[in-house]
């Protein structure tokens, strides 16, 4: 049986033992039945809330990700490099990791405003210390006999950095993006919770004001395949374009 026949059968038991719950254990006002969600899910569709805050969802999280990941690398770069660098920066890194984002969402939004700055900057937070612990962990751990190697061969300083330590530390940067975008989904539905007029946050926070929860889950269920779809593309692309920098680190 194919890889993806066991997903789709393993989808079909859940889906299953949902609307067995949803008729016969709870009350479906509090467990709307798989048919339910889907029909408040074509509703939304139809009025074009569903479409519109998956759209505005998705800008704040991509541009926060980028934003967060092209500040860490540099950082996470000369923090693996240099033992200066780590001593000044290591205090800040591993303090600030450890501070959630979700608890600076009102603070965020005191100093940034309610606009798209505060969302975006929130989520850049978040992911900015995943992937700067994860790039300089790449770094810091070449081998110094290929470091050696490099030299022994003519390279300088400057090409043993572009042409030894770069490429040897993309595996570990990509997988410390990889794991940064599962936090910006997390942090964006608590932000448009707070402070917003669109997104799926939005949807989930203002559906309870009708006790709406077939809008609620059908929310929930879209922001899990848009971060579903969006790990699917970022492995697609490890695969196809980084394929020589990241044998082995793809396979799941």
């Amino acid at each position: 049986m194919p890889s993806y026949a066991w997903s789709a059968l393993s989808v079909a038991i859940v889906v299953i033992f949902w609307q067995m719950a949803s008729t016969w254990l709870v009350d479906p006002m509090f467990l709307p039945a798989p048919l339910a969600v889907l029909n408040g899910a074509g509703q939304m569709l139809v009025e074009g809330t569903l479409t519109q805050s998956i759209l505005v969802s998705m800008m704040r999280i991509l541009s926060g990700w980028f934003l967060g990941s092209a500040i860490a690398i540099p950082i996470g770069l000369a923090v693996g490099v240099s033992p200066v660098a780590r001593h000044l920066v290591d205090p800040f890194i591993h303090f600030f990791r450890f501070v959630p984002a979700i608890a600076l969402v009102t603070l965020f939004i005191i100093w940034f405003g309610v606009g798209e700055m505060s969302k975006i900057i929130l989520i850049a937070y978040a992911t900015a210390f995943i992937v700067m612990v994860n790039t300089a962990s790449g770094v810091s751990s070449i081998s110094q006999d290929k470091l050696n190697a490099a030299r022994c061969l003519g390279a300088n300083e400057r090409q043993v950095f572009f042409k030894v330590m770069i490429p040897a530390s993309l595996p570990s940067i990509y997988v410390g993006m990889r794991l940064a975008l599962a936090s910006s989904f997390l942090v964006i539905a608590a932000a448009e919770m707070l402070a917003a007029d669109a997104g799926l946050g939005y949807i989930i926070w203002t559906s309870r004001l009708y006790f709406q929860v077939d809008w609620m889950f059908a929310a929930i269920i879209a922001l899990g395949l848009l971060g579903f779809a969006t790990d699917r593309l970022w492995r697609l692309l490890g695969r196809t374009l980084l394929k020589r920098y990241l044998r082995g680190v793809t396979g799941y």
